[in-house]
């Protein structure tokens, strides 16, 4: 998934990014409300982990925002407020979940799972595109039933890929999707990275590019079976 980070505590925020892109999550992270509001209309999020007290726009308010704007992205709000009354208040603005500080990474992530599972377009499905099996859920890559090693970049483009089969897709498309605002690796990392994905995938025993090369657009994956 796509997660916004809003906490302007940088011992929570940065830990917490560093677990949910090790789980192959793409990850931002804003200190500032007012600042989340306007990311969340420029990019695609699944999930926003937000915490009450920000400046310029309180957790709150931004969840209500969100809300009103026929959001569905989903959030769970992150407080060191325990008390039933604040639950009520964060559940009532339209957050999904409220998790407790501190909290352990683990049931943080549990608690993320089951609120995909809730959500029927990001239920994970295994995809397949010929021999090449990609799991969502366990984010384990086979082709012919041998399972292929990926860093977790190498997994994003290929899942992307997978989700869009009949689609060029450009550098920068990859870019804006599975980069955070963070951008300064450019489009020459992605080069990078498809064709350590392309060596991976032969390597696998796989007779053909998989990844085509679209001459000055992109890439798209190869047609030579239906992606299910």
């Amino acid at each position: 998934m796509r997660i916004l980070i809003v906490e302007d505590d940088d011992r929570i925020a940065k830990p917490l990014a560093e677990f949910l892109r090790r789980q192959h999550h793409i990850v931002d992270i804003t200190t500032d409300g007012l600042v989340a509001w306007e990311w969340s209309q420029s990019a695609l999020y699944e999930l926003i982990l937000l915490d009450l007290m920000l400046p310029k726009l309180d957790g709150i308010t931004l969840c209500k925002r969100l809300r009103a704007a026929s959001s569905n992205i989903m959030i769970l709000m992150l407080t060191a407020r325990d008390t039933t009354g604040d639950k009520i208040i964060g559940l009532d603005a339209g957050a999904d979940d409220y998790l407790v500080k501190p909290f352990e990474l683990k049931e943080l992530a549990a608690r993320i799972r089951a609120l995909a599972r809730r959500t029927p377009e990001i239920r994970p499905q295994i995809l397949i595109h010929g021999d090449l099996q990609l799991d969502p859920a366990t984010q384990q890559v086979t082709y012919a039933g041998s399972i292929i090693s990926l860093t977790p970049k190498e997994y994003m483009i290929l899942e992307y890929f997978f989700r869009n089969p009949n689609q060029v897709i450009t550098r920068s498309a990859i870019l804006d999707k599975l980069w955070d605002f963070d951008k300064s690796s450019g489009e020459g990392s992605i080069k990078t990275h498809i064709t350590n994905l392309r060596n991976k995938l032969r390597a696998s025993g796989s007779s053909e590019d998989l990844i085509e090369n679209i001459y000055g657009i992109g890439y798209r994956l190869g047609h030579t079976a239906d992606c299910k």
